[in-house]
């Protein structure tokens, strides 16, 4: 399998992205001896045509990135803006999200987030028990209107106050493992 794994981090002394780093490098280190993998880190610089021909090489694509402000951070959205082309990605169809031109591709979200999982299942809990690819619902439609099928996403949780690096490591190789044999 060809597998594009795109680090989509925006790096600021504040956010050090220390996870996600570790977690992309982590996703690369171990698919990489499977698979042919392609790596790209938004935040270093990419062009635009080189992008577009990783998508159409790969079989699957795989985002590491924070949950920044509910979504994907803006170097990411940018990103996208840029990448995905009418014409390449999807067509206008006469029935609208049927123009996808990705067919048979996949991709998979692995995601850092800042509040608890917790806040996610409970009634009261911030997210009103709503599920981390309900928050994300409009990646995940981006990619389905492009064509693309969607691996479960995975997400360490409560990464400022308790990363768990190790822990966020081994649950990650194990998802993987579930989706890329």
């Amino acid at each position: 399998m060809k597998i594009l794994v795109i680090n989509g981090h925006k790096y600021y002394w504040y956010s050090t992205g220390r996870l996600n780093r570790v977690l992309f490098e982590h996703i690369v280190n171990t698919l990489c001896n499977t698979h042919d993998v392609m790596t790209t880190i938004v935040e270093q610089g990419y062009r635009v045509e080189q992008e577009i021909e990783k998508y159409v090489w790969a079989d699957a694509i795989i985002y590491q990135n924070p949950l920044n402000w509910f979504s994907v951070p803006w170097i990411l959205k940018k990103y996208f803006d840029e990448v995905f082309k009418n014409g390449i990605f999807f067509k206008n169809n006469e029935k609208y999200g049927e123009g996808g031109l990705l067919n048979g591709k996949k991709y998979m979200f692995s995601l850092t987030c800042a509040s608890a999982e917790s806040e996610f299942s409970k009634s009261k809990g911030f997210y009103d028990l709503r599920s981390i690819d309900d928050i994300y619902i409009s990646e995940h439609k981006m990619h389905e209107f492009c064509g693309m099928e969607k691996i479960d996403t995975f997400c360490a949780y409560n990464v400022m106050k308790d990363p768990q690096t190790e822990r966020n490591k081994d649950k990650l190789k194990f998802h993987l493992n579930k989706y890329f044999k």
